[in-house]
């Protein structure tokens, strides 16, 4: 059976003090040393969440020279750990050495069993958020593709036909609400194909007037129209052997749809004010967060001209469909925008993590982009709550008690493991540290569901038994 219990470090070179703290800490496991050096060789074994450490050890029982050593040494042998210290001097200087040196807490002696259980909870929980949190980041960049950040079986299978579209010159339209990514998309489209060391231009149709558009696409030569001072290329003779991307298509007017199909027909433009025919070899990828068969039968969107930019659909899942990749882009968020900003971040709180796993991101992926670098900026502590993000946390959330933190924590892990590894047990145990058949009781504990059917043959038989 595996041991559950968190392990903990302590260092005293009273024997009974020692013998105290076993009895005070039973419900962990409690590993205890009389001089640094034992310290030290246990820690580096052992790997323990805690330290609880003495300040005075000889040779410098009055003093903390010993204790101050000791503290930066474990410090550097495993920072993520949470050194707690213990003075008998009433003087507080020693203690706030100690946290200067990256100490977690301290306390005095004689020992308070209720403070020391405290101090030791509140570190728990505190490491165990910190290892999550290390997790995630560690997971974020995990995707088959470079600069698109998701570990989600959704997002997954989006980049797996983003490859094999890649490899073609088929036009791409991408259907996807505002905010989830179509033009990253597009640009690994261009990325990974033939076309990659030649242009990717882009134009958002929304947002040129439509007495722009025409010569913003096609481009115009010299006295054309008023204000046409000088020869001017169009985006599409810009994109000549590369890629054209045509954001929000759908607000393309009638009018300019009829020109945009004549293109795309023929492969060949006539810049404004211009006699000759300008062959032009480009790849196009349009997008749009409308539905254009709608458009179609209210007569404001061409139906030739959709099945010409329509070759093959790619839809990309809103961010509230893409299960856990909610936490795992606020962790690369964060940590782009903590070098931006010199913020040390250590990451989220556990109110900020259940708020963005519930929330309905109707914005996106820029939606919460936005909210991270906000945070990013007015967050006042190493770890970002759900108040940073301007979230409010679910009622569930407010709960203090530790096991029901815990198990919350150890939920959400399985499942963002499952995700990052498809629903295949053994990676996901191995991702999470533990053995197969641990991580079996603990989805059945927890009662997460797994398709059976996308689990190899022998793993779903063991399951089921």
């Amino acid at each position: 059976m595996t041991d559950t219990r968190s392990t903990i470090l302590v260092l005293d070179d009273d024997e009974g003090v020692r013998t105290q703290y076993r009895w005070l800490l039973s419900e962990h496991k409690v590993l205890t040393a009389g001089t640094r050096l034992e310290a030290l060789d246990a820690f580096e074994r052992e790997r323990p969440a805690i330290a609880i450490v003495d300040l005075g050890l000889p040779p410098d029982p009055d003093g903390a020279t010993e204790g101050l050593a000791t503290v930066e040494q474990l410090l550097q042998t495993a920072p993520e750990a949470k050194i707690i210290v213990v003075t008998g001097n009433e003087n507080r200087d020693f203690a706030v050495k100690a946290i200067a040196l990256g100490a977690y807490d301290f306390f005095r002696k004689p020992v308070d069993p209720d403070l020391l259980g405290l101090i030791v909870d509140r570190a728990l929980g505190v490491y165990a958020l910190e290892q999550e949190n290390r997790r995630l980041v560690a997971m974020a960049p995990q995707s088959p593709i470079a600069g698109i950040v998701g570990s989600s079986p959704e997002i997954l299978k989006v980049l797996r036909d983003v490859e094999r579209i890649a490899k073609t010159d088929i036009a791409v339209l991408l259907l996807g609400e505002s905010g989830t990514g179509k033009e990253l998309i597009a640009q690994a489209i261009h990325r990974l194909g033939v076309r990659a060391n030649k242009p990717f231009v882009a134009l958002n149709c929304a947002a040129i007037p439509e007495t722009l558009l025409e010569a913003e696409l096609f481009g115009h030569e010299k006295g054309a129209f008023t204000g046409a001072i000088k020869q001017t290329i169009g985006k599409i003779e810009s994109a000549n052997f590369g890629t054209l991307f045509l954001d929000e298509v759908g607000d393309i007017p009638l009018s300019m749809q009829v020109k945009l199909l004549r293109f795309l027909e023929d492969q060949v433009i006539e810049r404004i004010g211009g006699r000759s025919q300008i062959k032009i070899d480009v790849r196009i990828v349009c997008a749009t967060n409308q539905d254009l068969k709608r458009l179609i039968s209210e007569g404001r969107f061409r139906e030739d001209l959709y099945y010409r930019i329509n070759e093959i659909t790619l839809e990309i899942p809103p961010l509230r469909e893409r299960h856990g990749d909610a936490v795992v882009l606020a962790n690369f968020f964060l940590k782009r925008y903590g070098a931006q900003f010199s913020r040390a971040f250590k990451g989220f709180t556990p109110d900020a993590l259940a708020a963005m796993r519930t929330h309905e991101w109707r914005g996106n992926v820029r939606e919460l982009e936005n909210r991270v670098k906000r945070a990013a900026v007015m967050s006042e502590g190493p770890l970002v709550a759900a108040r940073d993000l301007d979230l409010a946390p679910p009622e569930a959330v407010n709960s203090l008690d530790l096991r029901e933190a815990r198990r919350r924590a150890e939920r959400d892990a399985i499942e963002m493991a499952l995700a990052h590894s498809e629903g295949n047990i053994s990676k996901a145990a191995k991702l999470l540290g533990v053995s197969r058949p641990t991580l079996y009781d603990l989805v059945q504990e927890h009662g997460i569901a797994v398709k059976l059917r996308d689990l190899p043959r022998g793993e779903a038989e063991e399951m089921r038994t």
